[in-house]
């Protein structure tokens, strides 16, 4: 089996993978349906709120996994080596389905999350091309809900501030041409992000009407 028939074989198992409902999982065997208490939100955020911090990290976790193990596997399939435009193609298409299986459940009837734990999974899993501007937007997330305490708005910065990190090391630093094999990586930071707000898009309306609440543990959010 070669290479690129390994990657194709992951995308529908990657799908598979980023689908599992793992915030329903959790919340149900605590004895909540997120989709009907808080935000309605099957993500970590709503669980936090619903169930307290440690839940948050648990659903965190285990979305993070489910965007990280799958585009790992992709990469070892290639050696974590991109040397023709078709291999980062398919690697990307890998990370992609990850993500749209999250947001898109074959389980939830295609329905789901806003994604941003499954993309941080997926970002770090592409070594070592993603990694280090992952963990740097990662760090912006952080400082931004530690000053706003809104996870949505350092969320959106955060993801936003990841095309920049990664066109900044890879060209800054010289490390790889991201425009010649990369070329499908580029694309990909910078699609993904948009797509990340997009799904924000409620957020942003209650941000510019100042209903959106901060991020308080147990705290029941009544707004969707």
């Amino acid at each position: 089996m070669t290479r690129d028939q390994i990657l194709l074989m992951l995308i529908p198992l990657a799908y598979l993978c980023g689908s599992i409902p793992f915030g329903l999982i959790v919340g149900k065997a605590r004895g909540i349906d997120p989709r009907t208490a808080g935000s309605g939100n099957i993500g970590a955020t709503n669980l936090g709120r619903l169930l307290g911090p440690k839940f948050f990290a648990v659903v965190f976790i285990l979305d993070l996994l489910k965007g990280a193990l799958p585009t790992l596997a992709a990469g070892a399939a290639i050696g974590f080596h991109i040397d023709d435009w078709q291999t980062g193609l398919l690697w990307m298409f890998v990370a992609a389905v990850a993500v749209i299986g999250h947001i898109f459940s074959v389980f939830l009837k295609f329905k789901g999350g806003k994604g941003v734990a499954t993309s941080a999974g997926v970002v770090l899993g592409v070594f070592p091309y993603f990694t280090f501007a992952a963990i740097a937007a990662l760090a912006v997330f952080y400082l931004v809900f530690r000053l706003t305490r809104y996870i949505s708005v350092g969320s959106m910065v955060g993801a936003s501030s990841f095309p920049a990190a990664y066109i900044a090391i890879g060209v800054g630093l010289g490390r790889w041409h991201i425009s010649g094999p990369q070329f499908p990586l580029l694309c990909f930071a910078i699609l993904f992000p948009l797509l990340l707000i997009f799904k924000h898009r409620t957020n942003i309306a209650r941000l510019r009407a100042g209903t959106e609440l901060r991020y308080s543990p147990k705290t029941t959010c009544a707004s969707k």
